[in-house]
């Protein structure tokens, strides 16, 4: 009977495609257990806040998507607050939770699950707790009938951007400020979201967005996602976003070489980065991990005509640079500071799943080792010797790739990234072959053995 009853409790966390890590590579997320790497785009980062939810998501899925973000955000405007607004005295109740709210993002959880679209949460955004959303967060003590500036040691106002960490919301953990008035409304909000979350096996969790808070407040929140998944007979996976956009910042480290805290590193903020430099970080972190190897995330690629971080061409060149580079996930930032699911993030989602259709990218490795004759960002590749050579060009261009232990025949194919289509293959020679891109603009190069491009 004892038996019969863990069996029907497990059953129970049975909804939607399962993420794990991959046992066969675990640089990558296996889902439902296949080895692959998750991408993605939205048009909004709290995306169950958005009314046309279900035609989004169907729009990423037929785009080839299968990964977003979800801030549990609620700072634009139309959005729902987490918390009871209490119509008899204008304030909202801690002790009780907005309905809709929670209807919203348990939709939003049913409907990824249903179309196999891994969503990674991040439980806290620091843009929610300063300026102007702090006048309208119900953890203002001007806003609720349970905190006040005194119990709480928060403030009705903070002018400055939250990166200046004036308020004590993210010190209120035992490790630092020890604030069990706030720390009970904290954890009453998120043990509400594992109720909702843990019902599904698609799930990966953040900390924050882009924190520079202290280490602890991170840990803490770790800990508890971990103990409470636990205390459900589950496994969770988390990490914690810095906000340096220098990866080889010390305070990355706190996730780098934490793999007991942090089952996987989320790398984001090198998309500030461009060209050869975005890349060459990449990879030191990506060494960095090799005693213990985990997923590299990025949930967020800057880069937009419209944005200040960059053009749509860095956008476009960071998302195929990471994924060649051995990125496990890859999803472009919301408007307007990166391509979200625009006609052009659709077609490049599209074109990288035909080209994770053909090769298994996985099996790979970066190998600038085996180019020649190339410029700085001109191309990159990843290499599976017997299985496949795939070559990145960014914009046009020619490079030398080795192949020189290779046996039998071979075919050579490129792939058009902006119209999302395949040349007619064509047989190459193991040696030195040179590869030139049709034209400009962003070209795929995939060499593998000629019984494989049939």
């Amino acid at each position: 009977m004892r038996l019969l009853l863990i069996l029907a409790a497990t059953s129970l966390f049975a909804a939607g495609p399962v993420v794990t890590i991959s046992k066969e590579n675990p640089r990558y997320w296996a889902l439902d257990g296949r080895t692959q790497p998750l991408i993605g785009g939205s048009v909004e980062d709290n995306l169950f806040q958005i009314p046309n939810l279900r035609e989004h998501l169907d729009l990423l899925k037929a785009s080839g998507g299968n990964y977003i973000r979800c801030t549990m955000s609620s700072r634009d405007k139309g959005d729902a607050w987490p918390f009871y607004p209490d119509p008899a005295t204008g304030k909202y109740d801690l002790n009780r939770f907005n309905p809709e709210y929670w209807r919203r993002f348990g939709e939003l959880m049913k409907l990824t699950a249903e179309r196999g679209i891994v969503v990674q949460i991040e439980v806290w955004d620091r843009f929610d707790f300063a300026v102007a959303p702090w006048t309208l967060n119900p953890f203002n003590p001007v806003n609720n009938g349970q905190l006040t500036e005194s119990n709480s040691g928060l403030k009705p106002v903070y002018e400055k951007h939250p990166g200046q960490r004036e308020t004590p919301f993210f010190r209120s953990v035992p490790a630092l400020d020890n604030s069990q008035p706030l720390l009970k409304y904290q954890q009453a909000f998120v043990n509400k979201l594992l109720e909702e979350s843990l019902a599904y096996s698609h799930v990966l969790y953040c900390m924050d967005n882009e924190t520079n808070e202290s280490a602890e407040w991170g840990a803490y929140w770790s800990r508890f996602i971990q103990a409470a998944a636990s205390r459900r007979g589950r496994q969770v996976h988390t990490t914690e976003m810095w906000d340096p956009w220098d990866l080889n910042d010390p305070m990355h480290l706190r996730t780098f070489d934490h793999p007991e805290l942090y089952s996987f590193v989320d790398v984001s903020q090198n998309n500030h980065q461009k060209g050869q430099t975005h890349w060459d970080n990449l990879q030191s972190v990506r060494g960095r991990l090799a005693q213990r190897p985990r997923p590299m995330n990025v949930v967020k690629i800057y880069g937009a005509d419209t944005g200040r971080y960059g053009t749509d061409r860095d956008g476009e060149e960071r998302f195929w640079r990471g994924l060649i580079g051995g990125l496990a996930t890859s999803r472009f930032h919301r408007p307007d500071s990166g391509l979200g699911l625009s006609p052009k993030a659709q077609a490049h989602l599209k074109s990288m799943r035909m080209l994770l259709s053909a090769v298994h990218l996985p099996a790979g490795e970066p190998r600038l080792d085996l180019l020649s004759d190339r410029e700085p960002n001109e191309a990159y590749l990843n290499a599976a010797p017997g299985r496949h050579y795939v070559v990145y060009f960014t914009n046009g261009g020619q490079a030398r790739l080795t192949l020189k232990d290779e046996k039998g025949s071979w075919t050579l194919r490129w792939l058009d990234i902006a119209g999302s289509r395949w040349t007619e293959p064509q047989p190459v020679t193991p040696g030195e072959i040179l590869l030139t891109a049709p034209s400009p603009g962003h070209w795929t190069a995939v060499v593998t053995p000629a019984t494989a491009a049939r």
